[in-house]
């Protein structure tokens, strides 16, 4: 399966900054404390400036999204999660390959077009 997450920290929290720094609205900090979750897993991830995504099975990757969650919540007293599966049994390999088979019919698409 895929899931694609975004998980950010509202309020304050233990690891909130403190201070002029709190006044900026960045959750650069939770985030990245989210991301190394993820990585650290070794699950194929790929992170892009609004998602996360994660391929596994549904135990390991619910997992991780648990715990990457609960490291966010240290910079605040409240967490959102968003949360979106491909979950598609029989199938790995599938966070590269859906994006080869896009290009490939964009590819196919421009040769029709004569461009």
């Amino acid at each position: 399966m895929l899931v694609a997450f975004s998980v950010a920290p509202s309020g304050v929290g233990p690891d909130s900054p403190a201070g002029p720094e709190a006044m900026d609205a960045s959750v650069h900090d939770a985030v990245a404390a989210a991301v190394k979750v993820v990585r650290d897993s070794g699950l194929p991830n790929r992170t892009d400036a609004m998602f996360t995504t994660l391929e596994g099975d549904w135990d390991e990757v619910m997992d991780v999204v648990r715990r990457a969650t609960e490291a966010v919540g240290r910079y605040g007293s409240r967490v959102s999660l968003v949360l979106k599966a491909d979950i598609r049994p029989g199938h790995t390999g599938e966070i590269t390959g859906k994006v080869q088979r896009l290009e490939a019919a964009l590819e196919r698409s421009m040769d029709q077009d004569g461009m």
